[in-house]
């Protein structure tokens, strides 16, 4: 995407990244935490979206009941199944205290808002149904929604700046929602695929709300280095997904089905972590999995399997360090 500058914006593009120290991670590591495992595990319902769970189709309520029993911290839902739960009859103010009751924070949720829409039209749409979805977040007790490159993911050659622009609307909206729009990489994408590219337009954006929302999986599929992540502060991140990639496939052809529970797959886990650690990251980190083999399980012997791994892949990041 950065091709589209010529090489005097880019140099000044630069500068700007350099000279922003907000949306940036500082040079100098912080020191490290007492507590050896400074995140909060919270589980998003993709995981166990298929599983079956006590002879039944899972729906929100049983993700709610498997992630409090599982150990999870807290939980990232789906736009689609609050939406179904109001469907069926269900009131938010009731889904908010199931929430509660279990014990669990709502991290994030997962919508899908063309916001970075080329089209006006199709982008207006987009910014009323992120408001739409921020109201749904902000109705359960959540802050945090995702914003992924909804509607551009098969374009390229867009200007950044507009898209930082189109990023700035909808920090804007959020703002007046109370709900914070994390800015999401995708790495099948063909636009935000790239951790610089997601740096690029949160630094342009320049709004005090504007963060970002990384992924394991998606970092090494889109190509980027994850020695990258240093560059963004801790303070610019509220949840970060986490899960790990096999050997095989290869990058061209791996996809969200291969992704599998930490530790068993060749991500480096543990620079991971330690570098999101040494930025001030103090969020959530949430197991994001869509393994076709783990849904035909039940629901709650993936979460806790999810759970025990993940929670084993940060004490040992941190076992030495």
């Amino acid at each position: 995407m950065l091709t589209t500058l010529n090489r005097r914006e880019f140099l000044g593009t630069t500068a700007t990244i350099a000279a922003t120290t907000s949306l940036l991670a500082p040079a100098v590591a912080s020191a490290a935490p007492e507590n050896t495992q400074p995140f909060r595990i919270c589980l998003n319902t993709s995981t166990i979206r298929d599983c079956p769970y006590k002879g039944n189709k899972l729906d929100i309520l049983g993700a709610i009941e498997v992630s409090s029993k599982a150990g999870y911290a807290g939980i990232e839902p789906w736009i689609g199944e609050i939406d179904n739960y109001v469907k069926s009859g269900g009131t938010l103010s009731d889904l908010r205290k199931r929430i509660a009751d279990a014990g669990l924070q709502v991290e994030s949720a997962i919508g899908f808002a063309a916001f970075l829409a080329e089209d006006e039209a199709e982008r207006k749409r987009g910014l009323e149904e992120a408001r739409r979805c921020m109201g749904l977040v902000r109705e359960i007790g959540g802050e945090r929604l995702a914003a992924p490159p909804v509607g551009v993911t098969d374009k390229t050659g867009l200007d950044p700046y507009q898209l930082a622009d189109r990023y700035r609307a909808l920090c804007e909206l959020g703002q007046a929602e109370g709900v914070l729009p994390q800015l999401e990489l995708w790495g099948f994408s063909k636009t935000l695929a790239r951790l610089g590219e997601v740096a690029f337009i949160g630094v342009e954006a320049a709004h005090p709300s504007a963060c970002f929302l990384l992924d394991v999986y998606h970092i090494f599929k889109g190509g980027s280095s994850f020695e990258g992540l240093a560059m963004f502060a801790g303070s610019r991140m509220h949840n970060f997904h986490v899960n790990d990639y096999p050997a095989t496939p290869a990058r061209d052809s791996i996809n969200d089905a291969h992704r599998v529970y930490p530790g068993d797959g060749i991500a480096p886990l543990g620079m991971i972590f330690r570098t999101l650690r040494d930025a001030g990251y103090r969020g959530a980190v949430s197991l994001e999995l869509f393994n076709r083999d783990y849904w035909k399980q039940d629901a709650l012997e993936v979460a806790r399997t999810g759970f025990n791994k993940t929670k084993s892949a940060i004490e040992h990041a941190f076992a030495n360090s």
